[in-house]
């Protein structure tokens, strides 16, 4: 960041994550100030010792002048050792608080973010750019200022000890610092480029390391690798680019500072060999010459770090400059949500807490942001489902099922039309609410490296052990849960690893049962089961859908037997939508003609009768 506009961001960031750590932040002022007075005043301490050696003073003075320096020198690294500590401490904890604002940011933010970066991409953002932040929170304003003071300090007591020479040295540092800033000005964009080039390369390789076994299956392993030849030419070029640029200005700072540390030492030396100054004088005339160029140099590693600091703040400002288009109404409203949508059942502890809602895609259109030269992932859709019913929905791979489901969550909005829950237009509902009613559970299961409690509860600590014990005993989950070695506190692996897929299904639907929802999704949960497992699922399934009102996706035809209605699509268009058994025995719909394949035996028991009449295709 190289503009006005930039530095106004940076200040912006400093003053909000630093505010916390204000008191903290004043003690560091306090202990760099104290380390940078001592600085100044130790080199007058040895003019002082030679000074009074030269004109031989007594051996108690030149002793006492010696102990005054090295108490001096002493008590500057204490202050510079607790100024390193409190200046860590306040970096990692500034950007401890901004990494878990950009991740809160990022799960805020419209799947349609999620699906055009990757999760290396994000990791990169979320937590590497962060990190090149803790010098710049902790140490920068300060170390800043502090090494502007200790030039300004030294350029004083220069002047005063030889006009010509603080003038001279005043133009030097001037010099300096302008040549820094354009090489600075120079090197924020190549850091940008730099760690954009990081995004794209971690990103690249959590996805192939996650897909694994899909590319070794495949044979894509060449193609892997060469890609990532391709991404890492680019990070070479542009690291290769930064460094460049920042070599230049360590060596060029050195160069300079060398040079003026020459001239200092040579105008001490004239200056003492003409009897215009003493010893001491002369001492010190070098020694600051010399002492310039370490705040100089300590300003030009801030620059440096401010390199990066820019940079990866500007990322960070577009990332949280980003706004989700699913809008929350939380807090437009005293009360969250409506009663109509509540609906608590008091009266008995077996029943569910929220009512089963109706649910009403009116007129719902929807396509992708990224697809705007494809049709509509759904057009036009439109149904009722009363509260309590179960509806199954039927068709291709592609036609726009889950689309539904993400919709009901709000994860997206309709491009054209309404979803309704017990006729509230989803927008006006708070999200927290919204999806605390809505029960999911889909073919992927995701399992955290945490307990056993922790990925049933979702890590919500509110839910206790016997919450958790009732709902395994609705999965028939009780033997189950005896095999395990720690019971409850048993530690999952990340990803599943070390669960069956049917346990993992189960873990699932047990969620379900804790967070007692009135509307219940199922997207072919139990598609990948076996018959065991399967018939285990049923048996929770069946208990599930108790007083709800629930839609199945299937992708196969026995998993809607519990429909009440079916919807059928076709390129996200409704083909067919009615009751299951008028449907089925209708001779010209189109679940009849999917059951004439043979697969009517997939109806209930004593549902047969209805379409045994019905003669085969």
């Amino acid at each position: 960041m190289n503009d006005p506009s930039g530095l106004r961001i940076s200040f912006k960031y400093f003053l909000r994550y630093m505010h916390p750590y204000r008191g903290q932040f004043v003690l560091l002022a306090l202990l760099l100030s104290g380390s940078i007075g001592l600085q100044l005043l130790n080199p007058q301490v040895i003019r002082y010792f030679l000074d009074r050696a030269r004109e031989g003073s007594g051996q108690k003075v030149l002793l006492s002048a010696a102990a005054l320096y090295i108490g001096f020198a002493v008590v500057q690294r204490i202050l510079a050792l607790c100024a390193g500590l409190l200046s860590s401490s306040l970096g990692w904890g500034a950007t401890n608080d901004l990494r878990k604002d950009l991740l809160r940011h990022c799960l805020r933010l419209d799947m349609s973010f999620h699906k055009q970066h990757t999760p290396g991409e994000l990791i990169e953002r979320v937590d590497g750019d962060v990190s090149t932040l803790a010098n710049y929170f902790s140490r920068f304003v300060l170390q800043v200022a502090g090494s502007a003071l200790l030039v300004i300090g030294i350029l004083i007591l220069l002047l005063r000890e030889d006009l010509r020479l603080g003038i001279a040295l005043s133009l030097y540092s001037l010099l300096v610092g302008l040549i820094l800033s354009r090489l600075h000005h120079r090197a924020v964009a190549r850091w940008a480029d730099l760690r954009e080039a990081e995004a794209w390369q971690n990103g690249f390789i959590e996805e192939r390391i996650s897909g694994a076994e899909e590319i070794r299956a495949l044979g894509a392993g060449p193609y892997t690798l060469r890609r990532l030849q391709e991404l890492a030419h680019i990070y070479l070029q542009r690291i290769r680019a930064a460094f460049l640029l920042d070599s230049l200005m360590v060596n060029l700072t050195r160069l300079l500072f060398a040079g003026g540390h020459a001239f200092g030492l040579a105008l001490g030396i004239a200056l003492y060999t003409r009897g215009e100054a003493t010893l001491g004088a002369a001492y010190l005339i070098v020694f600051y010459t010399g002492m310039i160029s370490e705040p100089l140099i300590d300003l030009q590693k801030q620059l440096q770090d401010f390199q990066l600091s820019s940079a990866s703040l500007g990322r960070i400002h577009a990332l949280f400059s980003l706004q989700p288009e699913v809008k929350d109404p939380a807090n437009e409203r005293e009360d969250p949500l409506p009663a109509a949508l509540t609906g608590r059942q008091q009266s008995a502890a077996s029943q569910p807490p929220y009512a089963p809602p109706a649910v009403e895609f009116r007129g719902v259109s929807f396509r992708y942001e990224t697809e705007n030269s494809r049709p509509p992932v759904l057009e036009n859709v439109s149904f009722l489902l009363e509260p309590g019913k179960v509806l199954g929905v039927l068709g291709r791979t592609g036609s726009g099922k889950t689309t539904l489901t993400r919709l009901l969550f709000r994860l997206y909005d309709p491009s054209a039309g309404a979803v309704m829950l017990n006729g509230l237009d989803l927008r006006s509902l708070p999200l927290d609410d919204l999806r605390s009613r809505i029960g999911l559970v889909t073919q992927d299961v995701q399992i955290f490296g945490a307990t056993l409690r922790e990925n049933l509860t979702l890590f919500n600590p509110t839910l206790s052990d016997d919450d958790l014990l009732r709902a395994l005993h609705e999965v028939r989950l009780d033997s189950w849960l005896a095999r395990l070695p720690d019971g409850l506190d048993t530690r999952l692996q990340a990803g599943g690893y070390g669960l069956s897929v049917g346990e993992a299904q189960l873990v699932a639907f047990t969620r379900v049962f804790l967070k007692k929802p009135g509307l219940v999704i199922l997207d072919e949960a139990s598609s990948h089961l076996d018959p065991v497992t399967e018939s285990l699922m049923e048996a929770a399934v069946d208990r599930l859908l108790r007083e709800r009102t629930a839609i199945i996706i299937a992708h196969r035809l026995h998993t809607v037997q519990r429909a009440d209605e079916i919807l059928i699509l076709e390129n996200g268009r409704v083909l067919e939508y009615g009751p299951r058994l008028e449907l089925a025995a209708d001779p010209q719909s189109r679940f009849h003609h999917l059951l004439q394949t043979g697969l009517e035996e997939w109806l209930q028991p004593g549902e047969q009768a209805a379409v045994e009449e019905i003669p085969y295709v």
